[in-house]
C-alpha cells in the first residue's frame, strides 16, 4: 500500500506486471528525455488513452465500454487537430510521431489515421506528417511473446529445458495458450517477472535498493541512470505544488497519479490491417551493417530497423548519446553514421 504519497518520504509499491497504458509524461518527459533544452525539435507528449497519467474523460464509458486502439487513435487525432488550432504557428512545421513499447500500436495507428484524413482534409485541417519512429515496440502478441521467452532462454534467465518446452508447446498467436504451455510459462515467469533484483526491461541495469526521496537533490549523471528514478517521479508528480505549477490534475482526481493504468485491447483495427507490421514481408534495401551505436538494416520503403548497444527498453535513459545520434539522423533524413566513421 502507498503511505502518505504526497510527502517526500513516501515510497512507491514494487511495479506490477500490468498491461500497457503508461504515462508519456512519466517515462518520456521525466525519466528518458528530460529535463533538457530542445534544439532539434519541439516535443509534444501525449497522455493516452484517457485515464493514463493526468489524462481523464468526463464520459464514464471512455473507461469501460468504448476503449481500445481504434478509440485511442481517434482521440489522439482529434486532440492533435485541436492543439494545432490553439497553436497555429506549428501547423506548417514538419510533424513526426514517435513512441516506445505499446506505442508500437499507438504510433502507426495514429499515423494511419492522419494519412487517411489528410486525403480529404482542407488546408487548415491538414497535418504536415513526415514520418514515424517506434522503439522496442509491442507489435504482435505472437511474435513478441515468443521472442521474449527466447531472449530469457538465450540469456540464462530460464533453464534451457523451459525454453525448449515453451517453444514446443506454446502457440502465442492462438486466442488461448494450452495447459501444458501455461505450466512452462508460469515456471519461467517465477524466475523472471517475480524475482527481486532483476529488471527484465534491462537485465544488466542496476536495481533500486533505496527509493526514499530526500529533501536535498541527489547528484545526477547523464551517463549512469539512477535506478530509483521511477520512484522519484512518482513522488514528484504527486506533489500538490508540482501539479499546480504544471497545471495538472485540475479536476482534483480522487486517486493518486500513477505512471501506468488500465489496459488496451492490443488489436489492429479492422480498417487498418494494411499497416499490421507483423504481416509485412518487405524486401531488404540495404544489408545488415554496424553503425556507431549498434546495427542497422534498411528495408524497401526506407523502413529502418536499428539496434542500440547497451540500451534497455527505454533507449534514451541508458544510452543518451547514441539515442541523440539516432533521433538526429531520423529527423534529418540521413543514414545512421557508419561504425568506421567514429572518432
Amino acid at each position: 500500500m502507498i503511505e502518505n504519497p504526497h510527502h517526500l518520504g513516501s515510497r512507491i509499491p514494487e511495479p506490477k506486471n500490468q498491461g500497457p497504458g503508461c504515462s508519456s509524461l512519466a517515462f518520456g518527459a521525466m525519466t528518458e528525455l528530460g529535463a533538457f533544452c530542445v534544439h532539434i525539435a519541439n516535443v509534444l507528449f501525449f497522455e493516452s488513452p484517457a485515464g493514463v497519467g493526468f489524462s481523464y474523460s468526463n464520459t464514464t464509458s471512455d473507461y469501460s465500454v468504448v476503449v481500445g486502439d481504434t478509440k485511442t487513435a481517434h482521440d489522439n487525432y482529434i486532440f492533435l487537430l485541436n492543439w494545432l488550432e490553439r497553436f497555429p504557428e506549428y501547423k506548417s512545421r514538419d510533424f513526426y510521431i514517435s513512441g516506445e513499447s505499446y506505442a508500437g500500436h499507438y504510433v502507426p495507428q495514429l499515423a494511419h489515421t492522419i494519412f487517411q484524413h489528410n486525403k480529404s482534409a482542407k488546408k487548415n485541417r491538414f497535418i504536415n506528417f513526415k514520418g514515424l519512429m517506434i522503439g522496442n515496440a509491442v507489435i504482435n502478441e505472437g511474435t513478441d511473446s515468443a521472442g521474449m521467452y527466447d531472449y530469457f532462454a538465450s540469456h540464462a534467465l530460464i533453464s534451457d529445458e523451459h525454453g525448449k518446452q515453451i517453444r514446443k508447446t506454446c502457440n502465442f498467436s492462438a486466442d488461448e495458450v494450452s495447459i501444458e504451455c501455461k505450466k512452462h510459462i508460469d515456471a519461467s515467469d517465477a524466475n523472471t517477472f517475480n524475482v527481486d533484483g532483476l529488471n527484465i526491461y534491462n537485465i544488466y541495469a542496476p536495481i533500486c535498493k533505496n527509493s526514499q526521496v530526500t529533501l536535498l537533490p541527489k547528484k545526477t549523471s547523464i551517463r549512469n541512470i539512477d535506478p530509483c528514478i521511477d520512484q522519484y517521479t512518482y513522488t514528484y508528480l504527486n506533489s500538490p505544488d508540482v501539479q499546480k505549477a504544471i497545471h495538472a490534475n485540475v479536476t482534483n482526481l480522487t486517486y493518486d497519479w500513477e505512471p501506468c493504468s488500465g489496459d488496451v485491447d492490443g488489436r489492429v483495427p479492422v480498417t487498418s490491417r494494411e499497416y499490421s507490421i507483423a504481416s509485412m514481408k518487405l524486401p531488404i534495401k540495404n544489408e545488415w551493417r554496424p553503425w556507431v551505436g549498434g546495427y542497422v538494416q534498411v528495408y524497401k520503403g526506407d523502413l529502418t530497423f536499428a539496434t542500440v548497444r547497451g540500451a534497455g527498453h527505454e533507449v534514451p535513459s541508458y544510452e543518451p548519446a547514441r539515442a541523440l545520434t539516432l533521433i538526429a539522423s531520423f529527423l534529418k533524413g540521413k543514414p545512421l553514421p557508419a561504425f568506421q566513421d567514429q572518432n
